[in-house]
């Protein structure tokens, strides 16, 4: 079911929601173009969780590391991927086997190399706002409290 967000405030919330339902081990892959929120909704996630720092987009980084109330968040961005095995030379299934939750944005460029998602959630930029779907995965169903 679509949810519309009618800005930024609302992105931060949404993903400040998600902080109360997804387990501490967790995969979630965002989508949408360039500036539809992807980093907002991390960093309304993170604010939640008690990270105070700058929240930014790994673009050229790739990953970005957050330890936050005990818990470790990986913050990953594919975007300059120019092709999928790029992830083997970071040692991508490192950050996988740990207890963590990593949010990947532009996750189609690293087809094959990641794991399946517990959770997918899309975001279409409007005219105001945003338009959000969450794909669930799980058969714990973790999205359906929100």
């Amino acid at each position: 079911m679509p949810i519309y967000l009618n800005d930024t405030e609302a992105t931060e919330q949404f993903g400040a929601s998600l902080y109360k339902v997804l387990p501490a081990k967790c995969v979630i892959f965002l989508q949408g173009d360039l500036g539809a929120g992807k980093t907002t909704l991390v960093r309304g996630f993170l604010r939640e969780a008690g990270y105070n720092g700058t929240v930014k987009s790994p673009t050229y980084n790739i990953v970005e590391e957050y330890m936050v109330a005990q818990q470790v968040v990986f913050h990953f961005d594919l975007y300059r991927l120019t092709a999928p095995e790029e992830l083997e030379w970071i040692g991508i299934n490192d950050y996988f086997t740990q207890q963590s939750i990593c949010f990947i944005e532009w996750p189609d460029l690293g087809l094959g190399f990641l794991p399946e998602p517990d959770v997918i959630i899309s975001l279409t930029q409007q005219k105001q706002g945003r338009i959000l779907v969450v794909t669930d995965n799980t058969k714990n169903e973790i999205i359906s409290s929100l």
